[in-house]
């Protein structure tokens, strides 16, 4: 792909960054050109004086800093050197954690979008208006997981975001699709993304929404639940806040009522120390797969956890 350049070798004994991020890069580079894919991590927190995550789409970049972390060495020049990256074309943003009832609210109005791709779908990218970019990096594995499965199934994505999984779902194959948000933002952004890809909208249908409140009156079967919610979330059009730990227990039981017979459900929380209870869940069986999940380029194993969810002896 012509947006993921050649790197410049050579080993330079004199920057142990430099050398990570050559290595990292050559490594995405190559299994990126093989699954048509250009957005991935490049550097993820690994030596004490640069406490950065790096994240490559297309030819832009995007660095993370973390509250509570000292700033270590300026990045940028080893970027600018070993890619040629273009420094207007480097995006800065914080991490930072959130108070509980805080809201990720916008941070610009640039409306800059561009393409990626992601296994050859698709995906539009704002790294300037907002904290999060459009597509979450961590969840690409997951992501192929529910793709292979989505043939010829009904999919319902709750805390859709952009859509990423129901895009995936339905360039595979999925017989249809239900993303759920209660962001008007993100259900266009969600649209758009399925528009990038070509795919039409007869079969695949965006629900403004409370999933909590979706749920209880939610009468439709699926084969395929995805399940991705905010650690803590507090939107105007929410009825009291969410916190994942508190409230997975409802979604998990709500949701398995919605099954089909074989069907699964695809959980996960970016709660570092989220602790799933099973024994709450008699009738379910569920089976933590978050070695399976996280992938190549994220060095930190605690980025998310992951289920699979399915009624006790259907699968």
């Amino acid at each position: 792909m012509e947006d993921l350049p050649l790197i410049i070798d050579g080993e330079d004994k004199s920057s142990p960054f430099k050398n990570r991020l050559r290595k990292n890069y050559k490594a995405a580079r190559k299994w990126g050109m093989k699954t048509t894919t250009n957005a991935f991590r490049i550097y993820d927190q690994e030596i004490l004086e640069y406490p950065y995550s790096i994240d490559f789409y297309g030819g832009q970049i995007l660095i993370y800093t973390y509250l509570g972390k000292k700033e270590g060495e300026d990045p940028v020049e080893p970027l600018i050197e070993l890619l040629g990256i273009d420094p207007n074309r480097i995006v800065w943003k914080d991490r930072i954690k959130r108070k509980r009832t805080e809201q990720y609210d916008k941070l610009d109005h640039a409306r800059q979008f561009f393409t990626v791709y992601e296994h050859g779908v698709k995906f539009a990218i704002n790294l300037i208006d907002y904290l999060d970019t459009g597509l979450f990096l961590d969840h690409r594995t997951t992501r192929q997981m529910v793709a292979k499965k989505a043939a010829g199934k009904q999919v319902l994505n709750l805390f859709c975001y952009t859509g990423a999984f129901s895009v995936h779902a339905a360039a595979n194959g999925a017989k249809g699709t239900k993303s759920v948000d209660l962001s008007n933002t993100y259900l266009k952004w969600a649209k758009r993304n399925f528009n990038l890809n070509q795919i039409g909208l007869e079969h695949h249908t965006f629900v403004k929404a409370d999933c909590m409140k979706f749920l209880n009156e939610e009468k439709e079967g699926y084969d395929l639940i995805i399940i991705d919610p905010p650690t803590l979330s507090r939107s105007k059009g929410m009825e009291e806040m969410f916190d994942v730990q508190r409230d997975y227990p409802y979604l998990l039981n709500q949701a398995s009522k919605l099954l089909n017979q074989g069907g699964e459900i695809y959980f996960s929380t970016n709660l570092r120390n989220f602790r799933m209870d099973e024994s709450l869940f008699p009738h379910l069986k569920i089976e933590a797969i978050t070695h399976q999940t996280i992938p190549f380029d994220f060095h930190n194993q605690k980025i998310h956890q992951c289920f699979v969810v399915s009624i006790s002896g259907s699968v």
